[in-house]
């Protein structure tokens, strides 16, 4: 696994003052940072040495410092880490030098704490004029949720998505996704915003504020398929993309394993069963496959097809004959097998680095290429405050102890 040399990204140059923690807001940050920006992660003092900066720098078992847990090495990476206590008025102006030098200020902390401290978005914008201000918040500021807490669990079940697996299988208890969907979801929109504000600022040079509200926005995100039926005024059907929500779309079992197969035009229906031993032509020459709409109609007893032809052969077998004929299809890898997939590993995505002091792990490579900014791995995840004396001496403060103690 080699490690590429790391070129300017798109947003080389560009500050962010980053006050976030967990993962919605520190993974729009990190995406920011991977793009080339500079991003000063500011994170408090805790009571106790296994307490302080991102909670999740205690998430998971850590290789050899507490405070460098797995999860927070995969969403701070390209980031420089600062440790101010608001509490004290050093602290206060250390930040208040930080923003002024600043293009983007990104936080989650909820308005009212931020207000409290001083750095609501007007006080933020009389020390930066033009500053983007984004603001990772749990609802919209302007709705009767706007003070509650939210959390991926929370908003999971708030948006629909603890629904989504009883509309599959019956069984009527909610459940959540087993990912924390709703925060990384919401963290992508809250990189793309960050950018589009950007890039207004640089056509018209004015700042704004931006809001990100994580219900809105993983809201947004389940119910673009699922609203289905009820997109029309009245509805035309159900709750639910019919295809994803019935119990027979599953990868199927093989003589030796798992395939995930996905016929979409007539050749490939008619390729797919006729390798599976039907006539060729039989599948769309059947009056109830014989167009897209009625074999969705129709898709319970098709998947049933599927998974009775798909056991008469090995996975391997599948996919060579399907490839050989363009029928989208992949063999199902379990978790251990994606870090040994051939592709991942011929594009370099898992990169193994040597941390300067946690020793060797596994990055993952940003996915998107840019073949004139590439997004890269310009520096490790930071330990917490590494970076505390650096920032402040930039800043013109000669001591840590000035802004942390």
């Amino acid at each position: 696994m080699n490690v590429p040399i790391a070129l300017p990204g798109a947003l080389d140059g560009i500050r962010v003052v980053d006050m976030t923690s967990v993962l919605f807001g520190a993974y729009t940050s990190q995406i920011l940072g991977d793009l080339g920006a500079d991003v000063i992660k500011v994170e408090a003092p805790g009571t106790r040495p296994d307490n302080g900066g991102d909670i999740f720098r205690y998430t998971g078992k850590s290789a050899r410092s507490p405070a460098m847990g797995p999860i927070f090495m995969h969403y701070n990476r390209n980031k420089r880490s600062v440790l101010l206590d608001l509490k004290c008025d050093e602290s206060r102006e250390a930040l208040r030098r930080l923003i002024a030098g600043a293009d983007i200020f990104i936080t989650n902390v909820r308005m009212s704490g931020l207000e409290k401290l001083g750095f609501g978005y007007d006080a933020v914008k009389a020390l930066k004029e033009d500053i983007v201000y984004v603001h990772c918040a749990g609802y919209g500021s302007d709705g009767p949720y706007a003070k509650k807490q939210a959390y991926d669990d929370l908003i999971q079940a708030a948006a629909g998505g603890t629904d989504l697996l009883s509309r599959v299988d019956g069984d009527p208890a909610p459940r959540y996704q087993p990912s924390l969907i709703a925060d990384k979801s919401s963290g992508l929109f809250g990189a793309y915003a960050a950018m589009a504000a950007l890039f207004h600022r640089q056509r018209s040079g004015v700042g704004q504020f931006v809001e990100v509200p994580m219900f809105e926005c993983f809201s947004y995100f389940n119910m673009s398929e699922n609203l289905y039926g009820h997109t029309f005024d009245p509805p035309t059907g159900s709750f639910g993309y019919s295809r994803v929500f019935n119990p027979n779309r599953k990868p199927y079992p093989t003589k030796d394993g798992f395939l995930a197969i996905l016929p979409y035009s007539d050749s490939q229906w008619d390729d797919f069963f006729e390798i599976g031993g039907l006539p060729p032509g039989t599948f769309t020459k059947n009056p109830r496959y014989a167009t897209y709409a009625l074999r969705t109609e129709n898709i319970s007893e098709i998947y049933a097809m599927i998974e009775e032809v798909a056991r008469t052969k090995t996975t391997e077998e599948w996919v060579t004959e399907l490839t050989a004929r363009n029928v989208p299809c992949m063999k199902v890898n379990r978790l251990d097998e994606v870090l040994e997939d051939e592709h991942l590993n011929a594009v370099g995505f898992f990169e193994r680095r040597e941390h300067p002091s946690e020793g060797t792990y596994v990055s993952l490579r940003h996915p998107v290429r840019f073949s004139e900014t590439p997004a890269s791995v310009r520096r490790d995840p930071p330990r917490l405050g590494e970076h505390t004396d650096e920032i402040l001496e930039e800043l013109g403060l000669d001591r840590a102890s000035d802004a942390a103690a």
